[in-house]
């Protein structure tokens, strides 16, 4: 699988940081913040994968192109590390279920079409005035963050904004992060964009997964109401084995 070969953990350390310019030291010091997570050989040598190198390339690009901080940096790899996570979670959960499948030895059918059913976070009910309010903020703030899309506030019929639970906790992580880290736009850009990432792969995961334990579901329903196989019958009507019996 392509991303299992992206995780497995192939350089040292001295060609990990040549690959990407910089110093050793700073790949220590990005593990030891949990920036990164190399693998280690049976010798307890550090051994860094594709994916490792990818997030050290992406850390260079938000501290040295974007002026990220430090706590930015922490966490926008936290959400990386999230949907690293999940994406395995969801090949494994994947493969078992593939597994399942061809153990019954059945032809594929396609799945189901999706029910369609809204997160009730993500119904839309809150005015600016209100989100506004609930969050401790401008509404113009609120303005200018969708502008930025940093939140994604729905419409009524008639074009008024209105904000979600879904919107409200995006508004308040942006308050911790602009606030309380001390993280430029340009990093809570960053974070926010892996935020709707993160939860948007977290919703297809489940979407998938239970599409397909209902397909499988299904079958086995399907399986069990299959009338039992007849037994063949010889010229004279009679079963072949019957004969043998009687001679």
């Amino acid at each position: 699988m392509a991303t299992d070969s992206k995780q497995r953990p192939v350089y040292v350390i001295s060609v990990a940081a040549e690959l990407v310019d910089m110093h050793p030291q700073t790949l220590r010091l990005y593990e030891r913040k949990g920036l990164i997570r190399p693998g280690r050989s049976s010798g307890k040598t550090r051994l860094y994968s594709e994916r490792d190198i990818e997030h050290l390339r992406e850390i260079r690009r938000l501290t040295q192109e974007l002026g990220v901080n430090l706590a930015g940096v922490e966490e926008v790899m936290r959400l990386q590390h999230e949907l690293d996570d999940l994406q395995g979670e969801f090949e494994a959960e994947i493969e078992r279920l593939e597994d399942e499948l061809r153990e019954r030895a059945t032809p594929p059918q396609p799945l189901p079409a999706p029910d369609g059913k809204l997160d009730p976070k993500d119904r839309p009910v809150y005015v600016i005035s209100i989100a506004a309010e609930l969050v401790d903020m401008h509404p113009q703030t609120l303005r200018l963050y969708e502008r930025k899309q940093l939140i994604r506030p729905g419409r009524s019929s008639g074009k008024t904004r209105l904000y979600s639970e879904r919107d409200i906790e995006h508004l308040r992580e942006i308050r911790r992060l602009t606030q309380e880290l001390g993280v430029n736009l340009a990093g809570v850009e960053e974070i926010m964009r892996l935020r709707h990432k993160l939860e948007a792969a977290r919703a297809q995961m489940e979407g998938n997964v239970q599409r397909l334990q209902q397909d499988i579901s299904d079958r086995m329903t399907s399986w069990r109401t299959l009338p039992a196989p007849k037994r063949p019958v010889g010229p004279e009507g009679k079963n072949p084995k019957d004969g043998e019996r009687g001679g």
